[in-house]
């Protein structure tokens, strides 16, 4: 439990750096594949033809899956698959992680063919105080989904708790 932390001016200088772009691929498997394991039936995520009567042109996306990361050994994160960052990295030497939930505002349908480009920066520092954990550093972070047609589809804000 940290008793002191503060945000460092090096922690700020993280704040609006872009990670390199990566891509995300959504195909009919992984469509089936999340939507099944999140329990979802309707027919729009299995069959293409319901897909298409539903309006969409192919599987759609269900909420929250936003593709599966292409994974390229050597430059990929072994654990998430996306880019290995490379320039700057936030360094709070804080040991905890909680997940501080995610939003999620789409602008466009995301369905099975598409290729999504996804890019992610740091936008925000805080540090909160909790009577169990003490001093908690709260980042929170925004990732964009641009389809291969260049249009923005969707944006995620997602925080994360350090501690």
């Amino acid at each position: 439990m940290a008793k002191e932390f503060e945000i460092t001016d090096q922690m700020r200088a993280v704040i609006g750096i872009e990670s390199p772009p990566w891509t995300h691929e959504v195909t009919t498997t992984s469509v089936r594949a999340f939507a099944r394991g999140v329990g979802y039936t309707d027919p729009v995520y299995f069959d293409i033809e319901a897909a298409k009567a539903a309006g969409y042109k192919s599987l759609p996306a269900p909420p929250s899956y936003m593709g599966t990361a292409v994974f390229i050994p050597g430059k990929s994160n072994d654990t998430f698959s996306g880019p290995n960052r490379g320039g700057p990295s936030l360094k709070h030497g804080l040991p905890g992680l909680l997940d501080g939930g995610t939003e999620t505002e789409y602008f466009g349908q995301i369905c099975a063919g598409d290729e999504l480009t996804v890019v992610s920066k740091l936008t925000d520092l805080t540090v909160r105080e909790s009577g169990s954990l003490g001093k908690m550093l709260i980042t929170t972070n925004e990732t964009t989904y641009t389809n291969q047609d260049g249009e923005l589809v969707a944006r995620q804000r997602g925080q994360a708790i350090f501690y």
